[in-house]
């Protein structure tokens, strides 16, 4: 079956020309690096295409983020009826055979016929940083076609921190029973998130009692700006905190989308696809490319430009790597 144009779905969006599209990107093969600069070159060119925000949505296993992100995007969708959301789950893969469950789809309940919604699984191939090697490509993909796309990580804690870099906004889900001031602090995360949800609130003594404690840990981790970071309390059951924490993503996504001035929005772009062009060379090609590129080529920065973009810079890489080691 061939796929549909990129620039049709800007009009007309329709979930199996998404995915198939998606399928595309999620290939990590030299071969597909030309035909997602193709894709991205058509979107890019098109007059209505989206400029996506991201929203990382992370946090400790069980705190129930896919069933929170099901209430958000239906409180999303139904508050703008030209709004666009997309969610990207990363799913964690098993050390041992190397597969995984991609179970978040059932806890994200939107209606099966809202064409304005897409969700997508990945695998986290057991990388480092909480994303799948694959999830940066994808990203670029769908910041073109929704306002806003929900990333999901594998978990938390200090190795996984990419989402740091991906997302406009972090996003951080605890519960109630997460622990103590010392826990918090312990597990390294009180320096990711720009908001905080303290998520199953319906348990309302240990709601409160987390509360203060996260308080407590933003403000020892983060002396200078730990007071800034919202909490917000909720509960999927109830409902608590639902509406007001809905409204308070759609108002970000606003102003860091179409909202925004182009040059911040391209200034955030191209600091996200230095960050992942680093993180792909050393997954591609070990410390010793990575200390190339560093060292020869000028950093990621200078080399994405001289390349005149991501996918091309990825090929040139390649070539240019294997030249030096033949010299050597």
């Amino acid at each position: 079956m061939r796929s549909q144009s990129p620039t049709d779905l800007l009009t007309r969006l329709d979930r199996l020309g998404v995915s198939m599209l998606v399928s595309e990107f999620e290939d990590q093969r030299p071969a597909a690096r030309e035909r997602r600069a193709q894709v991205l070159s058509e979107l890019l060119a098109a007059e209505h295409r989206k400029r996506g925000v991201f929203i990382g949505i992370t946090g400790t296993p069980g705190a129930g983020k896919s069933t929170l992100l099901g209430e958000l995007a239906r409180r999303l969708l139904a508050s703008d009826p030209e709004l666009r959301v997309a969610v990207l789950a990363v799913d964690p893969s098993s050390h041992i055979s190397g597969g995984a469950l991609l179970g978040d789809r059932t806890r994200v309940r939107v209606d099966s016929r809202e064409g304005r919604f897409y969700f997508r699984s990945q695998a986290s191939q057991t990388q480092l940083g909480g994303l799948s090697p694959a999830s940066f490509d994808v990203c670029r993909l769908l910041m073109h076609l929704y306002d806003c796309i929900f990333v999901e990580t594998v978990g938390v804690g200090q190795s996984e921190v990419d989402i740091r870099f991906l997302a406009d906004r972090v996003y951080l889900v605890m519960t109630p029973l997460g622990g103590d001031e010392v826990q918090f602090l312990k597990a390294g995360v009180m320096e990711i998130p720009d908001t905080v949800i303290l998520n199953k609130s319906d348990a309302k003594q240990a709601a409160r009692k987390a509360y203060h404690s996260l308080k407590a840990s933003l403000q020892l981790a983060r002396p200078f700006d730990g007071d800034r970071v919202e909490i917000f309390r909720t509960s999927c059951t109830s409902g608590e905190g639902l509406d007001d924490l809905a409204a308070h993503v759609h108002q970000r996504v606003v102003a860091l989308g179409s909202g925004s001035d182009l040059a911040s929005a391209a200034q955030r772009n191209h600091d996200r696809e230095a960050y992942f062009y680093r993180r792909w060379v050393e997954r591609e090609w070990g410390r010793q490319g990575k200390r190339y590129l560093e060292d020869s080529l000028g950093g990621a920065e200078q080399f994405l430009e001289e390349s005149k973009g991501y996918d091309q810079a990825q090929t040139a890489f390649g070539e240019r790597f294997i030249a030096a080691l033949a010299r050597c």
